[in-house]
């Protein structure tokens, strides 16, 4: 471990774990985090759930296991440039998409109108339900049980409504108050390796091109030095230079940018970056214009592209038809999912039901999701 900074998260003066256990005797409590988050199987199933493409659509695209993996090394090179703690963000990054649904944000977005009447589903408040309930590995406790400083980076957004049941790790969204450097650090990490990787996978799928691209500033610079460096390039090995070169540019600005933010707000422990009243990790004016422009192309020529929308509309179609199967009639749950769904039922009604459903269908891989929708509803496959 390298150094850490005042403005850092320390172990030894962390909020801890919910349930209190020995410290690990060779490992930092941050590396425990990590671990028990690589040996999860929530962790695990982020191999076949996908970003933009369905995971049956090629071998080649990105899922989420593969992106959690890329946004960790993005930031835990720029924790240790920033003296954060690497394990803490590492752990953050690793974790942060756990309670994505099958489908990416078509899975999402289908399974919050399937839930719409019982509080409504997001992903980052389903990661950390993963992490404090959902996963059954302990014998002390449900979940991972995790220190606080990892579970306050997973939940990045949250409702007020929804911050009010969860006690500490929920305070910061009803005072207004900042996490530390570490998660806010792992979010533009987040945005930095989807929006570059979603790039390449576009440009793989042949959903976008280079001309298209060509009219959005930071990959017409990249292109314009890389080509100018090696004019009898290939296309593929062209489109990852181009890529490594804007990933470096807006790491570098990151930096930049955070490391003068630090200097001009001066935290002198992790207690005045919650008090700073601003987020101190941060892109540069001219930098995050150029990260937005980049975003606004990917969301009107890919994200919005006919086959992905396409793909949207059956992915909602099949988890609003198992959602509805589940509700229906819960004994065609699995035993283990059936006997949650009572449970929750018995403490909270038609709401409990709900959620055990969404929990079950959250924790679906793309192809999973696909069979048992083949099960419930083609008479060809009954098993």
């Amino acid at each position: 471990m390298y150094p850490l900074a005042i403005y850092a998260a320390h172990e030894d003066s962390s909020r801890g774990r919910t349930v209190a256990e020995p410290a690990p005797s060779r490992r930092s409590q941050f590396q425990r985090d990590r671990d028990r988050v690589i040996h999860c199987g929530a962790f695990r199933r982020l191999e076949y759930k996908t970003q933009v493409f369905v995971n049956h659509e090629g071998d080649m695209f990105r899922t989420r296991l593969t992106h959690s993996m890329e946004v960790a090394q993005i930031a835990r090179t720029a924790a240790r440039v920033l003296g954060l703690n690497e394990d803490l963000t590492e752990a953050v990054c690793l974790a942060h998409d756990l309670g994505h649904t099958p489908f990416g944000h078509a899975g999402q977005d289908a399974l919050n109108a399937c839930m719409r009447d019982f509080g409504g589903f997001e992903h980052n408040l389903q990661s950390l339900r993963v992490v404090d309930v959902l996963e059954q590995k302990y014998a002390g406790f449900d979940g991972l049980n995790l220190m606080f400083e990892t579970r306050e980076g997973i939940l990045k957004h949250c409702s007020v409504s929804n911050a009010r049941t969860l006690g500490e790790v929920g305070e910061r969204f009803l005072n207004r108050t900042q996490p530390g450097l570490e998660a806010q650090l792992a979010n533009f990490a987040d945005e930095i390796a989807y929006n570059n990787h979603d790039v390449d996978d576009g440009l793989r799928a042949g959903l976008i091109d280079l001309e298209q691209l060509s009219r959005v500033q930071l990959f017409a610079e990249a292109l314009e030095e890389v080509r100018h460096q090696w004019p009898d390039l290939s296309d593929r090995r062209t489109v990852h230079e181009v890529i490594r070169r804007m990933i470096g540019r807006q790491v570098e600005d990151l930096l930049d940018a955070s490391a003068e933010m630090i200097a001009e707000v001066g935290p002198g422990s992790i207690v005045d970056v919650r008090q700073a009243g601003k987020p101190l990790i941060c892109m540069s004016k001219q930098g995050l214009e150029l990260h937005l422009e980049l975003k606004r192309f990917l969301r009107e020529a890919l994200y919005e592209h006919y086959r992905v929308h396409r793909m949207a509309v059956k992915a909602g179609r099949t988890l609003r038809s198992l959602f509805d199967a589940f509700m229906d009639d819960a004994r065609v749950l699995p035993p283990s999912a059936q006997e949650r769904a009572r449970q929750l039922s018995g403490q909270l009604g038609d709401v409990g039901r709900a959620r055990a459903v969404a929990d079950y269908i959250a924790g679906m891989t793309d192809r999973f999701a696909i069979a048992e929708y083949n099960r419930l509803y083609r008479m060809t496959d009954l098993t």
